[in-house]
């Protein structure tokens, strides 16, 4: 990894972070893999197994709008 820079986030931000962090792994690569994963849909695959039909039914109302 090269140099190091220093950034301001949210608590609600960290929080979310601190959330998708995998044991032993730095902040810095939860952006990156974040980041990395954003156009990648097997890594969404399941991701919405708990949402309610309601809930998709309104985000898909959404992304038609969109």
């Amino acid at each position: 990894m090269g140099g190091v820079r220093t950034i301001t986030i949210s608590n609600e931000a960290y929080d979310a972070l601190k959330r998708e962090k995998r044991e032993g792994e730095s902040f810095s690569k939860v952006i990156l893999r974040l980041v990395e994963n954003k156009n990648n849909l097997l890594a969404l695959a399941g991701s919405w197994s708990d949402i309610s039909e309601e809930e998709l039914n309104k985000a898909l109302d959404e992304l038609r709008r969109a």
